[in-house]
């Protein structure tokens, strides 16, 4: 068989899956595997990210609560990884999260709580979108007050790039949906070589290191809250730095061979995240000049000042911030595209006012325009917040962190419901974890859970309302818009996945035990004869 008949023949079978589960191949299939990784790890990028928010770790806990914090979390979320890339391969659709709790949660809850999970996703994935074009602007407009130390960076400024960006980026994923494979293979390469490139030239131009002590053992705390309640607080940057690995899932529908290949690309993502990470922040953390002046850095961006202490050179940091910055920039139009396969899904299964429009494809580019319009105007909504609060960037990071884990935590909380209450399904994909999925999904829920309550704490002390954390109160607004809408039409016009193909583990266990039983019996008859 010729590789275009390989191809064409695994295309015909994922859309032959997608029909089984009720829904007709609308988007055209352009990633392979290489390509998704890169898109997935463009969204991940967990080094660029925990350099994007260094300020939170720097001023909750230093160097020890980033690195420890670090390894912890990326422990944990490889647990919640391989639960979602199992859940992936049995069910490649746009919808992720809330398409799984559809199929896999006891049936009497099953649709209330795919709802609500389709929610929290959208809202996580607009959500860090908008974190990401609040990184790049950061970034931008940290380099132009390094050059010219008389400007003054304003918050009106940071959002009204932060706009510019989710405009590009919107218009990349209408006229350039074909480019997105090829920018996101690019991108795999520039992002490692640009890691190379940033760890060994601070490294190596930085000429007054930190001791290890200072790295691995002195605690600082700027937060005005006690020790202890600082480190949960550090928690943010690094369950911040690794997020979002779910985007495969949501790119399936035009993925080649999508239940073998996104799986993979969900695992790698985070391993190539972690260790990218560690080396990432013990390399920043030897390199910090005085923690103090780096965390008040007049450019709003410590890494950028960091890179300035190490080098010493305007010239030179400002290069090494430009690397991120491309990547930054290709990871919001990465993000604009998730979050508008994500409200295309919700919407096809009626889950949105308004859903015959947003659920549209325009059918020569074969995107979903009108998705993609709604994604860039709520990032640009949530960027909105800055203009009223100082603690506006800190508050979006924890909206779109909470969203993520807590949709991430739904699918695997169906999972262990169905367990007990008898409607477990068998996930029948390529990708098994077989007798250590449960395992895996306790282990994954029970970190969300925690982190997820974390991220309602308030940064700074004493609190006011200028400092507030605002995250549960603009949770609780989701929350209460969903049940509305719920009420409303949800109830009565929301679908999901079909699940006619979903069969329950205990009935395949009695269907095995009873096939064990017959071979036995018969082997037992030849012995005698």
């Amino acid at each position: 068989m010729s590789t275009n008949e390989k191809v064409f023949s695994e295309d015909v079978q994922e859309d032959t899956v997608l029909e089984n589960l009720g829904y007709q191949q609308e988007l055209k299939r352009s990633f392979g595997l290489l390509g998704m990784i890169g898109f997935s790890f463009s969204i991940v990028t967990s080094w660029t990210a925990l350099g994007g928010v260094l300020i939170v770790g720097v001023e909750s806990g230093g160097p020890p609560v980033m690195i420890y914090s670090w390894i912890g979390i990326s422990v944990f979320a490889l647990a919640v990884a391989y639960s979602m890339a199992e859940m992936c391969s049995a069910y490649p659709l746009a919808g992720g999260q809330y398409s799984w709790v559809a199929v896999l949660a006891p049936p009497k809850i099953a649709r209330g709580m795919s709802w609500a999970t389709g929610w929290l996703m959208i809202t996580g994935i607009l959500a860090m979108g908008a974190t990401n074009n609040f990184i790049g602007a950061n970034f931008i407009l940290g380099q132009a007050n390094l050059s010219f130390p008389s400007y003054t960076i304003e918050r009106w400024h940071t959002v009204l790039l932060a706009y510019l960006i989710a405009l590009i980026s919107t218009g990349v994923n209408i006229y350039g949906p074909h480019l997105l494979d090829r920018i996101s293979r690019f991108i795999l390469l520039w992002n490692i070589l640009s890691f190379v490139i940033v760890v060994i030239t601070i490294l190596a131009t930085n000429d007054h290191k930190q001791p290890a002590s200072f790295v691995f053992h002195d605690f600082q705390n700027f937060t005005g809250f006690s020790t202890g309640f600082a480190a949960i607080l550090g928690l943010l940057q690094s369950s911040f730095g690794m997020c979002c690995y779910d985007a495969p899932a949501h790119m399936t529908e035009e993925m080649k061979n999508a239940s073998k290949e996104a799986p993979k690309a969900i695992i790698m993502s985070v391993y190539i995240g972690a260790i990218t990470g560690f080396i990432f922040l013990i390399s920043v953390c030897f390199c910090i000049g005085d923690i103090s002046s780096t965390a008040s850095s007049t450019t709003g961006v410590p890494l950028i000042q960091i890179f300035y202490d190490s080098t010493g050179s305007v010239v030179g940091a400002c290069f090494l911030s430009s690397l991120i910055v491309v990547i930054v920039l290709v990871c919001a139009n990465a993000l604009l595209a998730e979050g508008s396969r994500s409200l295309f899904a919700f919407a096809r299964d009626h889950g949105l006012p308004f859903s015959s429009l947003f659920a549209k494809v325009e059918s020569k580019r074969q995107v979903p325009v009108y998705a993609i319009l709604l994604a860039c105007a709520v990032q640009m909504a949530l960027n909105s917040i800055y203009f009223g609060t100082l603690t506006g960037f800190n508050t979006v990071i924890s909206i779109a962190t909470e969203g993520f884990y807590l949709s991430y935590a739904m699918p695997l909380l169906a999972r262990i419901l169905s367990w007990f209450t008898g409607d477990a399904k068998i996930l029948s994909g390529p990708y098994n974890l077989g007798r250590w999925g449960i395992i895996m999904n306790v282990v994954g829920l029970s970190f969300l859970v925690f982190t997820s309550i974390t991220f309602n704490f308030p940064t700074l002390a004493p609190v006011d309302s200028g400092n507030m954390n605002y995250t549960s109160a603009a949770i609780g607004i989701i929350g209460l818009i969903s049940i509305i809408t719920w009420l409303i039409s949800g109830r009565k016009d929301f679908t999901g996945p079909q699940i006619a193909g979903a069969v329950p583990v205990l009935e395949v266990r009695a269907t095995e035990l009873l096939d064990n039983l017959d071979e036995k019996l018969a082997e037992k008859s030849e012995t005698k004869d």
